[in-house]
């Protein structure tokens, strides 16, 4: 390791004053203008995770649906997944230290994990659209080559697409071609094969509309149309040309307002999507014929894909087994969907995509999405292997089940959720069913649900357990949320601390919406009396 290169190079991207911040599921973000330093340090970072895993490494600058002005950065870990918790506290550490003390921190973690400092280094880097997404970019740049690290700038990519080039990278091309091109033509080639006997009736113009929040998505969907126009005909909205990333617009928006975003013409009953402005969350959406707005999200599509998977799965006679990972604010309805008419087995995590991968990781076929439209679906080794044995086969049922069941393998991205593949396999899905959006949304009715946010003076206070369901502290507040929730039908709630901020969350559902919002409310000031509220106390009415 070159000291003097170091701390030549380090004085070029000073920390600010004061600053800290946190490396948590989404890596970090912030304003863009606070980021320089930390950038050149997860540069440092991915040389050293490179050296220790003897493997490429990707570095993502990208603040996915947050505003415009923020960016963000997130490591890539050998097989397309999160970097491991314990490297999380190590980016934290790495960030946070003072200028002076940057050398002897980066030792530090080299002897904690036993880096060997001459095992070679590959580093691939991606950026969304950001204004700022460039610079920092080069910053990452300059973290890895200082320490003698190779890299790859892939220049503008979506997260989904940064993850699958790293999978690729460090399977010897096994999972697919590691460029643009070959994510485009695995896909497309899994899509076309896959809804090719749907579109032999003549149903050759299968439209969405597609609104791409004004970010990455909209480049690179566009670039892709040609490889899948003869099975669907997207319409791109909000793509760069005007708007702003993410205003107004996008996945995120139109989950959180529960209306559609602004920019797209929707007409009655059209299929409509948005991706977020890193294209790795989508959700669905349509208005029907008296004008109203009904939203399809990650509860929606898990419930789709896996009734889908369960058919297939029972063509072929095997016995793979599929589980479905929720979190708490999965809408009662899916879950009872999944459970009594699909008839799969559900499990809850805490909050977090690390946490729904993880624990998807464990079945022969794991779906896993969160309510705001992030997911994907796992297929392990062994159920990949005996489904791509099964399509070679020559009994025609069985062996045409395990021929799409190999093409929904090809269409996931198995390292992440991904907007542009989920996309694919709804589509797929949809055609092959012969729904519409409307009979896949009458699958089952989403109970009411309203989210509130309480301000706090310490997060710290709350603690809870069961998958964030049950607050353990403060004392009372589980037990006077059970006594609200006594007061209305179809009920439940539950609250959790923010991640980032010194905010409380509460979520509610009951069987109307008044109930739904009143629980919300009655809940929020409970928080607010026994968690140290501060600020205006939570008001009714919304």
């Amino acid at each position: 390791m070159d000291l003097d290169a170091l701390t030549k190079h380090s004085a070029f991207h000073a920390k600010p004053d004061g600053l800290i911040l946190q490396y948590g599921t989404a890596g970090f973000r912030t304003k863009a203008e606070h980021l320089d330093h930390v950038m050149f340090r997860m540069g440092l970072l991915a040389v050293l995770r490179s050296k220790q895993t003897k493997s490429t490494i990707g570095v993502m600058v990208t603040a996915s649906h947050n505003p415009e002005e923020d960016n963000g950065v997130k490591l890539v870990d050998p097989l397309g997944e999160m970097l491991a918790p314990s490297w999380e506290e190590h980016a934290t550490c790495l960030a946070n230290a003072e200028d002076q003390n940057l050398q002897s921190v980066l030792m530090d973690i080299s002897e904690k994990v036993a880096v060997n400092l001459h095992q070679d280094a590959f580093v691939v880097i991606g950026r969304d659209t950001r204004p700022s997404s460039e610079k920092l970019s080069q910053s990452v740049i300059d973290g890895v080559t200082v320490l003698g690290g190779q890299v790859h700038d892939y220049g503008l990519l979506t997260t989904p697409q940064l993850h699958y080039m790293v999978y690729c990278r460090n399977t010897s091309g096994q999972y697919g071609e590691a460029t643009t091109e070959g994510y485009y033509e695995k896909l497309s080639k899994a899509f076309v094969e896959l809804t090719g006997q749907a579109f032999c009736s003549g149903d050759d113009h299968r439209k969405l509309k597609v609104d791409c929040a004004n970010g990455i998505g909209a480049l690179k969907l566009g670039e892709m149309k040609p490889y899948f126009s003869q099975g669907l005909s997207v319409q791109l909205f909000n793509d760069g040309s005007g708007g702003k990333l993410n205003y107004f617009c996008g996945a995120d928006f139109v989950k959180t307002h529960q209306k559609p975003p602004q920019g797209i013409e929707m007409k009655s009953s059209e299929r409509c999507c948005s991706f977020d402005g890193d294209a790795d969350r989508i959700v669905y959406y349509y208005q029907d014929v008296d004008g109203h707005f009904h939203l399809l999200d990650g509860d929606k599509i898990a419930t789709l894909i896996s009734s889908f998977l369960k058919e297939l799965v029972l063509e072929i006679g095997e016995s793979l087994n599929i589980g479905v990972v929720q979190t708490a604010y999965a809408n009662g309805s899916s879950t009872r969907y999944l459970e009594e008419v699909v008839k799969v087995p559900v499990y809850c995590t805490k909050t977090g995509v690390k946490h729904l991968h993880h624990k998807a990781q464990e079945f022969d076929i794991g779906v896993y999405f969160e309510a705001n439209g992030h997911g994907t679906v796992l297929f392990s080794k062994a159920a990949e292997t005996k489904i791509k044995q099964l399509a070679k086969e020559l009994e025609d049922k069985k062996s045409k089940a395990a021929k799409m069941l190999e093409n929904v393998i090809d269409l996931f991205n198995q390292a992440t959720g991904d907007a542009i593949s989920d996309m694919l396999v709804i589509e797929a899905v949809l055609a092959l069913k012969g729904l519409t959006i409307q009979q896949w949304d009458a699958l089952y009715m989403d109970l009411p649900n309203r989210q509130l946010k309480v301000k706090v003076a310490d997060r710290q206070v709350i603690s809870t357990t069961d998958a964030e369901r049950q607050a353990v502290k403060p004392p009372g507040l589980q037990e006077a949320i059970n006594d609200l929730v006594k007061k209305y039908k179809l009920s439940r709630a539950f609250v959790r601390p923010s991640g980032t901020e010194d905010v409380v969350r509460v979520y509610a559902e009951a069987d109307s919406q008044e109930s739904a919002d009143s629980l919300a409310y009655e809940v929020s000031l409970a928080v607010f009396q026994l968690a140290g509220g501060v600020g205006e106390r939570p008001q009714s009415g919304f």
